[in-house]
């Protein structure tokens, strides 16, 4: 596929039935794991803007950063620390409305206001997140939750191999 996207902007079910075709064809062939989340992100990010958008892999009981696009992140988390800890403890996918009401929550960056994290889950294992931040409150929902889990199924079966 060419590394050129033809970006959307319709209804977010829309951009999403979009894009997602769009990063099948990216990581689809490609074997290594770095260069497909990197895309994956690349990807999410330039078609919905968030102001944050990454993967963190699970190493040696942490969570540990993975590829991402925004500013500097929290490089290690664990288990049931913040909203990406708490989803891997839990093995679903937490939606925050309101960062700063959720206990515990880990500020990388005092801009975030909103924010979803999806598990990768292989063989009943938590194996890493998608963590997707937004500088604006409420922005995530069940919409988000369905397609950006359809995404990190996507990427447990073609790309963590």
């Amino acid at each position: 596929m060419s590394e050129d996207l033809k970006i959307i902007k319709g209804s977010k079910t829309e951009n999403y039935l979009s894009i997602i075709p769009q990063i099948k064809a990216l990581v689809e062939g490609e074997p290594d794991l770095i260069a497909n989340l990197a895309n994956v992100v690349a990807a999410l990010r330039e078609q919905f803007g968030w102001f944050w958008i990454g993967f963190y892999l699970v190493k040696n009981d942490e969570l540990v950063l993975a590829p991402f696009q925004g500013p500097v992140a929290c490089t290690r988390i664990k288990k049931g620390r913040g909203v990406c800890g708490t989803s891997w403890q839990q093995a679903q996918t937490i939606i925050v409305s309101d960062v700063g009401a959720f206990p515990g929550h880990i500020a990388c960056s005092s801009l975030s206001k909103s924010e979803i994290v999806v598990p990768i889950i292989r063989d009943d294992e938590v194996i890493g997140v998608l963590d997707v931040d937004s500088s604006e409150l409420n922005s995530f929902d069940g919409t988000d939750k369905k397609f950006l889990n359809e995404i990190t199924d996507l990427i447990q079966f073609r790309v963590l191999k």
